[in-house]
């Protein structure tokens, strides 16, 4: 078997890599089972996979191999790689903390993470077994947690709940209003087996873009997907305008978690993250 594959080994890379392209260039998420592929495979394996091979292949092919691992590596560094002039933070800025709490963090980890108390904190998959001390500890600021979906919700001021909308696949969007400011806290369902094209058409019927608005959450899709076109047109995606790091949360898997603001009204001054969450500040009108 072994002798089968060296024989044929340069036969199987241009075999393998040719139908890792086609799915990542042109297939795409053109339906659910390509879609898996396409997140299955993001570029960044695609290059391990061709550098892989080369490892294996005559020198003349190796350097093709080597070649094209290199014009891939631009590709994704071009498309991940965002780089911003720093700005001055103002007093009047407003801070917003988005983590993905993975059922075992708690608010006062983000308070000891980022150092300060941001105005605004969203967590998702928040167990809340903290919240009542986390209430006490902070009893002028303001929370809300809602079970079902397990989001929670810090702010400084008033928190008014304006809508939740709950997915059959148990995607989640909660539409809120503090400091002025009009929120949704996105959680979409991580499922193998819903079309993320259904679950990002429900967060977009879900969003009423209008002026100071913040679309925040765990996307569980590639920044590229096509499926987040109709998000992008309202919204400046926040690493892109002001991050200074790679566009990816997690490079394995290709899932990113985003935070989106409306073109119209607020400049973002500030961006950065604490391993794959993001923290932002913004300067209102």
């Amino acid at each position: 078997m072994l002798k089968i594959i060296k024989t044929h080994l340069s036969r199987i890379n241009v075999l393998v890599i040719i139908l890792l392209l086609v799915i990542h260039f042109v297939l795409k998420e053109s339906n659910f089972f390509f879609s898996l592929l396409y997140y299955t495979f993001p570029l960044p394996i695609i290059i391990i996979a061709v550098v892989l091979f080369s490892l294996f292949l005559r020198k003349r092919i190796r350097n093709y191999n080597l070649i094209l691992a290199l014009i891939l590596l631009v590709i994704w560094l071009g498309r991940s790689f965002k780089i911003n002039v720093s700005e001055d933070i103002k007093e009047t800025d407003m801070e917003v903390v988005f983590w993905n709490a993975t059922h075992k963090r708690e608010f006062k980890h983000v308070f000891d993470e980022v150092g300060n108390t941001p105005d605004v904190i969203v967590l998702v998959e928040y167990h809340a077994e903290e919240l009542d001390e986390a209430k006490l500890n902070y009893h002028n600021s303001f929370f809300y947690w809602h079970s079902e979906s397990e989001i929670g919700i810090f702010s400084k001021t008033p928190i008014e709940i304006k809508g939740i909308f709950t997915a059959d696949d148990g995607t989640v969007v909660i539409n809120f209003m503090t400091n002025n400011v009009n929120f949704y806290a996105v959680d979409v369902a991580s499922s193998m087996h819903v079309y993320r094209k259904q679950q990002l058409e429900f967060v977009t019927e879900s969003i009423i873009t209008s002026e100071d608005t913040i679309l925040i959450g765990d996307f569980n899709t590639p920044l590229e997907s096509k499926f987040l076109n109709e998000i992008k047109i309202n919204f400046n995606q926040v690493l892109n305008e002001k991050g200074n790091r790679l566009n990816v949360t997690q490079q394995q898997r290709d899932i990113r978690d985003m935070a989106g603001v409306n073109k119209m009204p607020l400049s973002l001054l500030f961006l950065t993250s604490i391993n794959k969450e993001h923290v932002l500040t913004l300067n209102p009108r």
